[in-house]
């Protein structure tokens, strides 16, 4: 199975952290960050794996490859030096490594015990052009999904800015994602060149029906792009 580790974002809210080190290649306990993505990709079954690049991007390569004489694991790169895409447009851009089969997208800042292949598994199930990993959790934004879990649109808690992709009324649910998705390449039909937010595809890919969520409440989530994050991560793991 194939997944995309997205690794090519700035990391500003590190600060001085962030600066000479990428998200990917902080240190947990003597294990990058990416080091341990990459062990769970490969305990859920995803043994081909991408990372789009950006900051620092030879620093990653590099580490990249050191974990595939390590692992037995294929790791591909997409070079986004020249200009950062953002998650739509650097997925779209790396549309041509994947194929027929269900994929998984894992942001590079986050670590959880969920069980990926427990996730993938219920994709293909209910046959989803996109499911999402949600969890009730703090967070500004946060998917709307109606009673069966499927989403109906997305919310900016902070500013209460309300997105909703459905005519006849019903009860919405607010519920943040974490950043974990499993995608049919049909999405890639809703998408183009350019830089955007893959929220942006999602939302417009919510007129099928076939955009659902995956509630995971137990176990543990972190995303590591802060200080104060990172330095809980390391007490936690």
């Amino acid at each position: 199975m194939k997944a995309m580790i997205l690794a090519a974002g700035l990391g500003t809210r590190l600060g001085e952290i962030g600066k000479n080190t990428p998200k990917v290649l902080l240190d947990i306990n003597g294990k990058t960050v990416l080091e341990l993505i990459v062990e769970k990709l490969l305990a859920g079954g995803f043994e081909d794996i991408l990372i789009n690049v950006h900051h620092h991007a030879q620093k990653v390569i590099d580490a990249s490859r050191e974990l595939m004489d390590k692992m037995d694991v294929n790791i591909s790169i997409s070079d986004e030096t020249d200009e950062l895409l953002d998650t739509g447009g650097g997925l779209y851009k790396a549309r041509h490594f994947f194929d027929k089969q269900p994929f998984l997208v894992y942001n590079g800042d986050i670590l959880s015990d969920i069980k990926l292949g427990t996730f993938y598994n219920y994709h293909v199930k209910k046959n989803a052009l996109a499911t999402i990993a949600v969890r009730n959790r703090e967070g500004n934004r946060a998917f709307l999904v109606d009673s069966e879990g499927i989403v109906r649109g997305w919310t900016n808690r902070k500013s209460a800015v309300d997105i909703i992709t459905i005519d006849k009324p019903m009860e919405l649910f607010e519920i943040p994602s974490m950043a974990l998705t499993v995608y049919d390449p049909e999405i890639f039909s809703f998408m183009e060149e350019g830089k955007y937010s893959m929220t942006s595809i999602i939302l417009k890919a919510t007129e099928t029906g076939r955009v659902i969520s995956f509630k995971y409440d137990r176990g543990y989530w972190i995303d590591i792009g802060t200080p104060e994050k990172l330095q809980e991560a390391r007490e936690m793991i």
